[in-house]
């Protein structure tokens, strides 16, 4: 494959005696949904912070289009054109929808943005934008503490959509959506990637990653099992068992 955006090379991290990921080599492409698969525990979102530099690697390295970028803090790495969402969603509940979508356009934590009003406005043409992609325009005035559950998952895609980033890492967006919610989003992540968008999706529900992504890295125990289009990776009985909890017990 070509265009390749995002490398890791065996990441590392443990918490005392837990080896939570135990060197993590992963790609990601330009245009690609990749979807990071495995058990609880396996590792998929301590990889994310590991990436985004929310938790600092024990080893390893990696590196966005050649950049090294292992010791960034996490709005350095944000800066290089990645965006990611959190399974907690971490919205500014008592902002509005329009509030909360133009803050991931700001330039800067200062109380006066640089630009002027030209920047200003383009911010908010960003916002706007955002908001009709994921449906929520009639509801910029709203306050997000009072949004339903999907409208909030869609919010915090207007954040990402609207941060105009080019490496998306999506920590569980699907889960808790009806099934047209779901065709709304699987909608977003296919003009995303036509758009040359890279995409790393952490999924537990397998038909969503079957319908969205183009490969799977197949983590456990921190480490990566395997890789390859979802058919062959969902259809191995020995990651199934794996997945599902049936793994061979160990001789004692």
């Amino acid at each position: 494959m070509t265009d390749e955006v995002l490398r890791t090379e065996n990441l590392a991290r443990a918490f005392g005696g837990l080896q939570a990921v135990a060197g993590v080599s992963l790609s990601l492409y330009a245009g690609k949904v990749t979807a990071l698969v495995g058990p609880n525990g396996a590792g998929k979102t301590t990889t994310f912070n590991l990436i985004t530099g929310n938790l600092r690697a024990d080893s390893g390295a990696a590196q966005i289009r050649g950049k090294p970028i292992m010791g960034l803090k996490p709005w350095q790495v944000a800066r290089l054109g990645v965006a990611r969402s959190f399974q907690d969603l971490r919205l500014f509940t008592h902002m509005t929808v329009r509030e909360n979508v133009l803050a991931a356009t700001e330039t800067a934590s200062w109380f006066w943005q640089p630009g002027g009003g030209a920047a200003r406005r383009a911010r908010e043409d960003r916002a706007a934008r955002a908001l009709e992609a994921t449906g929520l325009a009639a509801l910029a005035n709203a306050r997000a503490v009072d949004l339903a559950y999907a409208e909030r998952k869609f919010l915090s895609m207007a954040r990402i959509l609207a941060a105009e980033a080019d490496i998306w890492l999506l920590d569980e967006p699907a889960s808790g959506l009806d099934l047209a919610s779901r065709l709304r989003f699987g909608e977003l992540l296919r003009g995303a990637t036509a758009r040359g968008v890279a995409i790393c999706l952490i999924e537990h529900n397998l038909d969503v990653v079957t319908e969205l992504s183009d490969r799977i890295a197949f983590l456990d125990q921190g480490k990566v099992l395997a890789e390859g289009d979802p058919q062959t990776i969902l259809r191995d009985p020995a990651l199934a068992a794996i997945y599902f909890g049936d793994r061979p017990q160990e001789a004692a």
